[in-house]
C-alpha cells in the first residue's frame, strides 16, 4: 500500500508488527520475531517511554528557515526550550547566516475543547507567516486537536493559498501509538507529501548538451545519507569524509536541512540509512516513487559495522577495490589510537538502553574492546533489528 496517498501514516504496531514488551534471552527474541510471535507483546499501561510528539519535535526544531506550530495546550511544546541552543548551533554549521529555532504554540485550553482550535491554529499559521517568512511552516498535531475532531489538513488546504510558506502537517499524536520510533514515520509522512519534488518527464539527451550530461552524471554518484537526530555534525563530517575518499557526492537529510533541499531529494543514485529504525519509511517510498535504490542494514557505530555500512555502498557503485584500501587505511589508524582505551575497558561490564539497532551494534563494539555484555534493553524490537541480533549472538 502507498500510505502516502493517506493523510495520516500507520502506526509501527501495526505496520511493522513491532514489540515493545519483551524479557528474555537474545536467543528468545530472535526466534519470537522469525516466527511471529512478538505482535501485540505490549504494555497495558506505560510512562516510560516519550510521546511520539516529542520526538518528532526534536528532529523538526533542527530544520532550517522553518517555524514550528505545535496546535496543543501550552505544555507540549516545552521540551523546545531545552533544545533551543543546539538547534541553533548545529544550524549554523551547516549555514552561518541560519536563525535557529522559531516555534508557536496556539495554546489550547477548556473553552478550544469545546468550540475547537482551528480558529487559532489559522491565527497562528498568518502569524508566522507574517513575522518571519519562512520557507515552510510545520504544524505538529497533538493529542487534543485529534481527540475533538480538528481538521488540520482542511486548515492546511485553506490556509496555504493565503500564505508564501509551504505548509507542512504532521500528524503526531501521542495517544495513537506507544512505540515512540512512530514519530520518525510521522515526520517522513508529511515530508514526503509537502516538500519532495516530482521529477519532470524524461527528456533525450543532445549529443551537444553537456550541461545536462554533467548533471546526470553527477546523480548518478550522489548518495543521500540520511540521519534523524542520531549522530551530530561531528559524525556526519566523519561519515562525509569516507564517502567522499570514493569520489562521491553527499546530501544529508533530514536533520538540518533546508526545507528545499528535499525538493530534488530524488535525484539521487542511492539512498543510505544510518539507521534502519529510522529510515525504512523513507527509503521505501523513494524506492516505490522514483526508483531509488536504498540500503538498510546497520548503523556505522564500530569499526565491524561501519566496516559493513561502507562496503554496502562500495558493493552498490563497484568500488570494492578502493573501498578495502580505504578500511585498511583507516583501521590500521584506528587500532593505533584505541589501543589506550581498549586496555581500560577490558574486562568491564555494560548493561545497554536504547534504539534497537544502535544497542546491538554499541554491544559489539564494547565486546570488540574486551568488555561484558550483560543486557540489552531496547525501546522497542522488529524486523529490522533480527539480522543485527544473529551476528551479534555469533
Amino acid at each position: 500500500m502507498n500510505y502516502i496517498k493517506e493523510k495520516i501514516p500507520p502506526i509501527r504496531e501495526d505496520r511493522l508488527k513491532a514489540c515493545m514488551a519483551f524479557g528474555g534471552s537474545c536467543c528468545d527474541i530472535s526466534r519470537q520475531s522469525k516466527q511471529g510471535c512478538l505482535y501485540a507483546n505490549n504494555r497495558k499501561f506505560s510512562q516510560s517511554q516519550g510521546c511520539q510528539l516529542t520526538l518528532s519535535l526534536a528532529i523538526l526544531n533542527t530544520l532550517r528557515d522553518t517555524v514550528i506550530i505545535v496546535h496543543s495546550p501550552i505544555g507540549c511544546g516545552a521540551n523546545l526550550l531545552a533544545q533551543a541552543g543546539v538547534s541553533k548551533s548545529f544550524q549554523k554549521l551547516r549555514d552561518p547566516g541560519a536563525f535557529g529555532l522559531r516555534w508557536i504554540n496556539t495554546n489550547l485550553d477548556e473553552m478550544d475543547v469545546v468550540n475547537g482550535g482551528e480558529e487559532k491554529l489559522k491565527a497562528a499559521v498568518l502569524y508566522a507567516n507574517k513575522e518571519y517568512r519562512p520557507s515552510a511552516i510545520i504544524i505538529m498535531t497533538s493529542c487534543v486537536p485529534a481527540l475533538i475532531g480538528d481538521d488540520i489538513d482542511g486548515v492546511v488546504d485553506e490556509m496555504q493559498k493565503q500564505v508564501s510558506a509551504k505548509l507542512v502537517p504532521i500528524h503526531c499524536e501521542g495517544f495513537r501509538t506507544k512505540i515512540q520510533a512512530t514519530a520518525y514515520d510521522a515526520v517522513y509522512h508529511g515530508i514526503l507529501r509537502t516538500l519532495v519534488g516530482t521529477e519532470e518527464e524524461e527528456q533525450p539527451i543532445l549529443i551537444d548538451d553537456l550541461e545536462e550530461i554533467k548533471r546526470r552524471y553527477r546523480i548518478s554518484r550522489t548518495v543521500n545519507v540520511l540521519n534523524v537526530s542520531s549522530m551530530s555534525r561531528t559524525d556526519e563530517e566523519a561519515l562525509i569524509k569516507l564517502l567522499k575518499a570514493l569520489d562521491l557526492n553527499v546530501r544529508i537529510l533530514p536533520c538540518y536541512a533546508h526545507p528545499d533541499d528535499f525538493a530534488d531529494s530524488f535525484e539521487a543514485a542511492l539512498n543510505v540509512s544510518i539507521c534502519a529504525t529510522h529510515d525504512d519509511y523513507f527509503v521505501e517510498h523513494m524506492q516505490s516513487n522514483y526508483q531509488i535504490p536504498f540500503i538498510l542494514r546497520t548503523i556505522p557505530i564500530g569499526i565491524a559495522n561501519t566496516n559493513k555500512w561502507i562496503r554496502d555502498i562500495a558493493v552498490f557503485f563497484g568500488l570494492e577495490e578502493q573501498a578495502e584500501r580505504l578500511i585498511a587505511y583507516e583501521v590500521r589508524e584506528l587500532k593505533t589510537a584505541l589501543k589506550p582505551y581498549e586496555e581500560f575497558l577490558k574486562g568491564k561490564t555494560a548493561f545497554l538502553a536504547g534504539g534497537e539497532i544502535r544497542i546491538i551494534t554499541m554491544a559489539e563494539m564494547l565486546h570488540s574492546f574486551g568488555m561484558e555484555i550483560i543486557g540489552l534493553r531496547g525501546f522497542h524490537f522488529d524486523q529490522y533489528g533480527e539480522r543485527l541480533l544473529e551476528e551479534l549472538m555469533e
